[in-house]
């Protein structure tokens, strides 16, 4: 029988309500890990995890799931229009979202309302991460998880994602948690990030400060290419 892997090891980390939270790490350091222990598509075998002062695990699975939403890597559609998409969300709780509403997600993303009655598999990539991203704020969540979310995407629909997350955190006060691989985004755009390495944040701070190359960064160290898992 193979041996137990332990992907995170006595982790302790605060995510910035209002911020742009990113992780990084190498491939395998276990922060999509950590990301999806924070809505329950992973429970963690040991540790609490709380959510203003609550233990995640005291609250209905799907009630956490519309306070903390999470954008996939690769986006998925479902069947149908961009508007029965924008619906699923609230359809699960047993609400209704209205077509007003709907205009208001599309241009959160800076998507054409015109765009409600296309079918939703007929979507570029870009055009199909910004409504994975509006489907998720159809349930009005406090915090947004996302997973490499333009890591397949060109130059432009990056920086088309990165704007409406700016816009999301900036503009509606909206916690969100970044796992990218890009140092160069994250310098971009995030408030702060945490480096994990091998299950362990090993270092936090702003982007600016841990890049700044005043001071031996371990984050310095991971964008020139120089830091790998199991290290």
């Amino acid at each position: 029988m193979a041996k137990e892997a332990t992907v995170l090891d006595h982790l302790s980390h605060t995510i910035i309500d209002g911020k742009i939270n990113a992780l990084i790490g190498p491939s395998g350091c276990g922060k999509s890990t950590l990301l999806r222990c924070l809505n329950r598509f992973i429970e963690p075998t040991l540790g609490t995890i709380l959510m203003d002062g609550e233990h995640i695990t005291d609250i209905d699975v799907l009630t956490l799931r519309a306070r903390v939403a999470m954008v996939m890597q690769s986006a998925t559609m479902f069947d149908g229009s961009i508007a029965d998409n924008l619906a699923f969300g609230p359809r699960s709780l047993g609400q209704l979202i209205d077509r007003s509403r709907m205009t208001e997600l599309l241009e959160l993303v800076s998507l054409d309302p015109s765009l409600l009655d296309k079918e939703a598999k007929s979507l570029s990539g870009g055009q199909a991460q910004r409504v994975s991203i509006a489907r998720a704020l159809a349930n009005n969540p406090e915090v947004l998880l996302l997973d490499e979310p333009t890591s397949a995407l060109d130059p432009a629909a990056t920086r088309t994602i990165e704007k409406t997350l700016t816009h999301l955190s900036k503009t509606l006060g909206m916690t969100i948690v970044l796992v990218s691989h890009s140092m160069e985004q994250v310098a971009r755009i995030a408030d702060t990030s945490a480096l994990i390495l091998n299950g362990k944040i090993i270092e936090t701070g702003t982007p600016e400060h841990l890049l700044s190359g005043g001071h031996h960064h371990w984050t310095e160290q991971f964008a020139k290419g120089e830091l790998n898992s199991q290290q």
